[in-house]
């Protein structure tokens, strides 16, 4: 691999393991432009490559209690049976479209980490600040109650997108979580990593059999992705996130109009 592609990989990484989200956003068009994988190819293989950063990094945030089970099982069962069925759809699916709505979710996700936060007072039944969003008051209390049903609901659409451009979600799962279940950001951010690894995982197992996978480029940059995850949670805690969040949503404008034009 060049540097260019090595700082690509390290870059992946931090941004997962500061954001619990956004690798792949990174990593597909670095598999595309700066390693020359074919589209196909290459959403397949950072699937791959976030499924085993986003393993390692959720892993951590299980030793620190930063996960909560319950939610990271409903939604992560349902999003898996969303990822393998929008993986084998993007198989049948022409690369200009898969590319396009790529950019869209590069754009989408640009514009939630540029938006203001809302502050909503908070009230019976209603809902309450926690610092990445809102939240539901009293979160979910068990499996059966109204709130897992839409995080079940949510799982699987995000779960579709998942498979069918090759992103992990988490810049949809977490503030989803945050205002679904009302547990708090840090939470939702380890939490996210496991349920992002988990779709990866059925997503890369969709896209098996049918696209080539060149393991020697994806085992490098997984191992560069990896470290830089680790460097991404040792900073989570110190350094001040809103900054960071601009400079990325810019960046994802930049990539995102040079994927429109390319494409």
């Amino acid at each position: 691999m060049g540097l260019s592609a090595i700082i690509a990989g390290l870059a992946t990484g931090l941004v997962l393991g500061l954001f619990g989200s956004g690798g792949s956003i990174i990593a597909l068009p670095a598999l595309l432009y700066l390693l020359h994988v074919e589209p196909k190819s290459a959403i397949a293989m950072s699937l791959g490559v976030v499924a085993v950063t986003a393993t390692v990094s959720g892993l951590d945030n299980w030793r620190r209690g930063l996960v909560d089970a319950r939610v990271a099982l409903v939604f992560g069962l349902f999003g898996v049976a969303g990822t393998f069925a929008g993986a084998r759809l993007g198989l049948q699916t022409p690369v200009v479209l898969q590319l396009g709505l790529f950019a869209l979710v590069m754009y989408a996700a640009a514009w939630r980490m540029l938006k203001p936060a809302r502050i909503a007072a908070p009230a019976a039944g209603g809902m309450v600040n926690t610092g990445g969003g809102t939240a539901a008051l009293g979160g979910c209390q068990d499996f059966l109650s109204p709130c897992m049903g839409h995080i079940a609901l949510h799982g699987i659409g995000v779960g579709v997108l998942t498979g069918l451009v090759g992103v992990g979600g988490g810049f949809l799962i977490v503030p989803a979580l945050v205002l679904l279940s009302g547990i708090p950001m840090k939470t939702a951010v380890g939490t996210s990593l496991v349920i992002v690894a988990a779709k990866s995982y059925a997503g890369f197992a969709g896209y098996m059999g049918g696209v080539p996978i060149d393991w020697a480029v994806m085992g490098g940059f997984t191992v560069v992705t990896v470290i830089g995850s680790f460097v991404g949670a040792h900073f989570s805690t110190r350094i001040s996130h809103d900054t960071l969040k601009k400079a990325f949503a810019w960046f994802l404008v930049v990539v995102a109009t040079y994927i429109v034009f390319k494409a």
